[in-house]
């Protein structure tokens, strides 16, 4: 596990002036892993205030040597799948050396300056991409109020899963809809019911957000090894924000088996991993459970991850809508909540998925599910903000909402933050809502595969 070093001191501050500007997302204390392309080139980079150190750039100019030099050259090709598959004390080196480069009295600090353009460029003169290569996508359930409220909404007699409470219950989602944060999420078409309850197909009415945190998994395991709980979270590389797009309308007709053509439409991650070492002064005891809840299973159950599985992580939507925007009116916070909300930790849930020898990849990422609470704020999509559409959600300048509408844009954020620590961010997830294409679409050859 993580422990405190000298890359988490609250007095050590960056030669980069905006990284030490209050409640700034990418501190020294951060620096979270992404990658973008620039110059048509993919590259692999850290963040570091509104900068990116260029990991290729900064490899040629041999300023690392030992793991750390060994991690840097491990990201050259512009995706991070090398590096997150490296022993933790890699990354570490590496976290550290970069914390050392960029430390406001660094030795290096002239040499780095004088090619700043070169090895750190603007955040805002490049394109984030997706960090790393992602093969498969689980999304668990692990809010007990969402679970609770949308059980409700379905008319269920028992409104919350037999099994909710002895294992994380989850679904394979598709990776191959997964976008980096930011441009369009184009309403998918489908099968749903209509007001009479008459079968239809056509752009989706109902589509809503759903605010999660995602675990990207750095070190897999081999088919038939299952980790344990207690090696659980040094699977993971680090977390990143998750917006899983949701067309309710067509998700609760089709749902029999789990969810399909409502979700893997498409999916959005915010660009950079925020990793395990970065979040180690946030640490906190496990989500508390009632005194009548179930036993945990001896296999999800681990002293270590009761101590130190949660995170005093704060997570926030706001919306906007199009005539918003047209008359300045700025964003509007709908969600505010924490994952305390969670009733599993993000370490029970890699102990679960691989307790039958299912084997994880390097990365893989697992979403936490709706980070949903019990009071109103803490609703963490439009369907429980509206209750499942009977009670609007009134916007500034008069507009209101029971689902998302062409135009609007949903922004995700996060903040981590203790006592005696320096507060850290996740950068933005965001994405607006393009109207459906036409159906079916202009025939297109190269989208077919064909010559």
């Amino acid at each position: 596990m993580s422990a405190l070093n000298s890359t988490h001191d609250p007095a050590r501050r960056s030669w980069i002036e905006s990284a030490n500007v209050g409640n700034a997302d990418f501190p020294i204390q951060n620096l979270p892993f992404g990658a973008f392309v620039r110059d048509g080139e993919a590259r692999s980079g850290v963040a570091i205030g509104d900068r990116i150190v260029d990991l290729r750039a900064l490899h040629d100019m041999a300023l690392l040597d030992g793991d750390a030099a060994l991690a840097c050259a491990a990201a050259r090709d512009g995706t991070l799948n090398a590096l997150m598959a490296l022993d933790t004390r890699h990354v570490s080196a590496l976290r550290a050396a970069l914390s050392a480069l960029l430390q406001y009295d660094a030795p290096a600090r002239s040499r780095l300056e004088s090619s700043i353009d070169a090895v750190l460029p603007r955040m805002s003169d490049v394109e984030l991409t997706l960090p790393c290569a992602i093969g498969d996508y689980t999304d668990f359930l692990t809010s007990l109020h969402h679970t609770e409220r949308h059980g409700r909404y379905k008319g269920l007699a028992d409104p919350l899963p037999p099994a909710f409470k002895s294992l994380p219950i989850a679904y394979h989602g598709r990776a191959s809809s997964l976008r980096v944060s930011g441009g369009a999420v184009r309403r998918p078409h489908g099968q749903y019911r209509d007001a009479e309850g008459n079968v239809c197909f056509g752009p989706a009415p109902m589509l809503d957000f759903e605010l999660e945190l995602a675990a990207v998994i750095g070190r897999g395991n081999e088919l038939t090894q299952a980790v344990p709980i207690d090696h659980a979270r040094a699977h993971i590389f680090g977390y990143c924000l998750l917006n899983d797009w949701s067309a309710k309308s067509i998700q609760w007709f089709e749902q029999v088996l789990g969810p399909f053509l409502g979700k893997s439409f498409h999916s959005s991650i915010s660009p950079w991993i925020v990793t395990e070492e970065a979040l180690a002064p946030f640490r906190k005891a496990a989500p508390r459970r009632e005194a009548t809840d179930p036993s945990i299973l001896p296999h999800l159950f681990g002293e270590e991850d009761q101590r130190n599985g949660g995170l005093n992580l704060q997570l926030f939507a706001h919306l906007s809508t199009a005539a918003m925007r047209r008359v300045r009116i700025d964003p509007v916070r709908i969600t505010h909540t924490h994952l305390d909300n969670l009733y599993w930790t993000f370490a029970q849930m890699v102990a679960h998925h691989t307790s039958n020898g299912c084997n994880l990849r390097t990365g893989d990422l697992l979403g936490s599910g709706t980070i949903s609470g019990a009071s109103d704020e803490s609703r963490a999509c439009l369907t429980e903000l509206t209750h499942a559409g009977k009670n609007p959600l009134t916007l500034p300048g008069g507009e209101s909402r029971i689902a998302l509408e062409d135009g609007d844009e949903v922004v995700l954020s996060a903040r981590a933050s203790a006592p005696g620590a320096v507060s850290i961010g996740f950068g933005e997830c965001r994405g607006y809502i393009a109207p459906a294409l036409p159906y079916p679409p202009p025939f297109n050859a190269s989208a077919h595969g064909e010559q």
